[in-house]
């Protein structure tokens, strides 16, 4: 590494003739980006991209990027990302004065509903076939392939929660989302909260 550190190539850049990429990140944690930037000046009609991060190794971090920018380089064009768009049926559902409810109950008494509540969830979402998407504290976001079993769900979970003093809100709309590392996307998501917002517990 010293070694490496003492090598100076400036006064032989301008000599390269040939086509050159130099990609630095900004905040690279092992060679300062000044020297990235002498590179994409001093080599002839180099290209010099500079992209954020601290990673040195090119396979670490952002590496599609990297892979991006070499790809256009080489053949003069990216790739268009594949979109995994569908349409589906999203249900939205959390309980109704939840903090008010836990502070009324206790610690343990909440978990414990909670338990009960989770369970019945997971139970009817395997039924109806839904999938889930996220769970944070009292919230779940579920999708269906359609919306049918959606609402039937739906109803199956009021129904069994209802006896417990459960109260909770459900929304449900049908659109396109997009799908991402185990996460949706779009604007069928806050339509279903917005519609969940509006619901009357049951």
């Amino acid at each position: 590494m010293r070694m490496n550190s003492k090598i100076e190539i400036t006064d032989v850049l301008p000599s390269i003739q040939v086509p050159t990429l130099v990609i630095h990140r900004t905040d690279d944690v092992t060679i300062e980006v000044e020297a990235g930037r002498t590179l994409g000046e001093c080599i002839p009609n180099a290209r010099y991209v500079e992209l954020p991060g601290a990673d040195h190794l090119p396979w670490v971090g952002d590496f599609e990027r990297i892979t991006m920018e070499i790809e256009e380089f080489i053949t003069g064009s990216k790739s268009v990302p594949i979109i995994d768009r569908v349409l589906v049926t999203v249900m939205f559902s959390d309980i109704v004065g939840s903090t008010t409810k836990a502070e009324a109950l206790g610690d343990e008494r909440w978990q414990g509903l909670m338990t009960t509540h989770n369970a019945v969830l997971h139970t009817e979402l395997e039924r109806f076939r839904g999938n889930e998407v996220r769970f944070t504290g009292d919230c779940f976001l579920t999708t269906f392939d359609g919306p049918g079993r959606a609402i039937k769900c739906a109803m199956a979970i009021s129904r069994r929660l209802r006896p417990l003093g459960i109260e909770i809100r459900l929304g449900l709309h049908t659109g396109e989302v997009e799908f991402h590392e185990g996460e949706i996307h779009g604007i069928a998501i806050n339509m279903t909260a917005r519609i969940g917002a509006l619901a009357g517990g049951q």
